[in-house]
């Protein structure tokens, strides 16, 4: 089988000789169902703006909610692989996100939201944030939601974030990053050519195997060396896996409770903004 992109390549080629390495590995930290592979006090200061990945997986015994909570100069993106969440912020808001489908919740200036499984199926998924530039840091906040029928599909790749090839996700984020879901049955073999200037890549494969050339096993999160050359992944078994590439964030990572600025300046107008909302929030009884 062979389908040819400007993007990607599937087939069964061998790899060339220079590929690019892989520097770090890591299967997180697990409380429960919830795995903490990068949070942005360790691995998001090597692949900034990627700051912070949670791999989830749960069966829910109640459609409890996780509690409202701020965030401010990040974005947060939940991919949703199966179940549904219910979900609801301080933009005004709420709804639905079925499987397949995408949230895009760019905190900026300050927002609270909440959320939690819609109904009582295997919720399972990844949730992101993304440090962002100077001038979106402290901008209004903006949620999106896309459902699974508007995410761009490219062969094996759908395009979360950014664009690959012809395809372009419809999520307003930064032009700086992708972020691919990708699905490889047994056996194949796929290129990814990063955009100039994506010196920053890394994969977490959820399912089966992925030769990069090296193994790298279902739970295990992979960090390639900088570089702008191409990946040479290959699966063994039908694999699951997601990709991140992006430019590197060149602001230092200044850290709140719930939130991440390249300043202290721009972390003080922040969590004062959060704290207004928060009051707000407790004039309302939404919050104790």
């Amino acid at each position: 089988m062979r389908t040819v992109t400007a993007r990607s390549t599937l087939s069964e080629r061998q790899a060339p000789a220079a590929v690019r390495r892989i520097v770090h590995r890591t299967r997180g930290s697990s409380h429960g169902p919830i795995t903490r592979l990068v949070s942005p006090s360790d691995l998001g200061e090597l692949i900034k703006p990627f700051v912070f990945l949670d791999h989830f997986d749960l069966q829910p015994a109640e459609r409890a909610k996780f509690g409202i909570h701020p965030h401010s100069g990040i974005a947060t993106f939940t991919l949703l692989l199966s179940g549904s969440v219910a979900y609801e912020d301080t933009t005004g808001k709420s709804g639905v996100l079925p499987a397949g489908g995408l949230e895009w919740m760019r905190a900026g200036a300050g927002v609270w939201h909440d959320g939690g499984p819609a109904d009582l199926s295997r919720m399972h998924g990844l949730q992101l944030w993304v440090a962002l530039p100077p001038e979106l840091e402290n901008a209004p906040p903006q949620s999106q939601y896309v459902a699974p029928a508007e995410v761009p599909q490219l062969g094996a790749v759908s395009v979360a974030l950014g664009q690959h090839g012809a395809a372009r996700s419809p999520v307003d984020a930064p032009e700086f990053i992708n972020y691919l879901h990708v699905k490889l049955p047994n056996g194949q073999r796929w290129q990814y050519e990063p955009p100039a200037g994506h010196t920053v890549a890394w994969i977490f494969v959820y399912a089966g195997r992925i030769d990069a050339p090296e193994p790298v096993t279902a739970g295990e999160l992979a960090v390639f060396e900088e570089s702008n050359r191409p990946l040479e992944l290959a699966s063994r078994g039908d694999a699951g896996f997601v990709l991140g590439s992006a430019i590197k964030h060149p602001h230092d990572l200044v850290l709140g409770s719930y939130s991440v600025h390249s300043s202290a300046a721009t972390l003080r107008r922040g969590e004062a903004e959060i704290q207004r909302i928060g009051q707000r929030l407790r004039a309302q009884g939404r919050l104790r």
